[in-house]
């Protein structure tokens, strides 16, 4: 959905209202756990957060908290969303002098304790969403070196006219995404 104003905070509830019983806008549900698939641009972001265990949940809350998108030219509501599989989020974006308000569901959640801790869900697009993909948030937290990591994965393609259009302004977008959202939570995550 386009608009010249900010969506109200009613207008989105309605969206996603209209959202919630669509399916997946693309077939490869699920391939940010493994490998992306072929006819989609793929988008990697890889940044250390710093080291340890207060580094580490420090960061869980944030992506919880759904601060990685929190750059103020791109916002999902609503922040209180829980990760798990199948909740309904809006990804409220501006560019162009139009806000462009997208749709996705969360496909699955990671939270594995091991050598290194994982934690992290990823999200699909919905057909009310200007692109098709899948994009994948993860806190890593390597025990071998107590390093603590923010990756983000993900795959698209165009799914509105304006994205097929304006695809090189999308891609600069996408790529500005990831740069602010890793220094975002990396600044955010640091513990005091």
């Amino acid at each position: 959905m386009l608009s010249l104003r900010r969506p109200s905070t009613d207008v989105i509830e309605q969206f996603l209202q209209g959202q919630i019983a669509s399916q997946f806008s693309y077939e490869a549900i699920g391939a940010t756990a493994q490998t992306p698939p072929p006819g989609f641009d793929v988008d990697h972001t890889r940044i250390r957060l710093g080291e340890g265990e207060k580094t580490f949940h420090a960061s869980k809350a944030l992506l919880r908290e759904w601060r990685q998108f929190r750059l103020g030219w791109v916002n999902a509501w609503p922040t209180n969303t829980p990760l798990r599989p199948g909740e309904v989020v809006a990804v409220l974006g501006y560019a162009l002098g139009l806000w462009w308000l997208n749709a996705c569901r969360i496909v699955y959640v990671v939270d594995d304790h091991g050598p290194i801790d994982k934690f992290g869900f990823a999200y699909g697009t919905l057909p009310g969403h200007v692109e098709s993909g899948e994009e994948r948030f993860l806190i890593e937290w390597d025990h071998s070196d107590d390093s603590v990591w923010y990756d983000i994965l993900a795959f698209s393609r165009p799914n509105h006219v304006l994205a097929k259009i304006g695809y090189p302004i999308v891609r600069r977008k996408q790529k500005r995404f990831g740069r602010e959202s890793a220094a975002s939570l990396k600044k955010m995550a640091m513990p005091t």
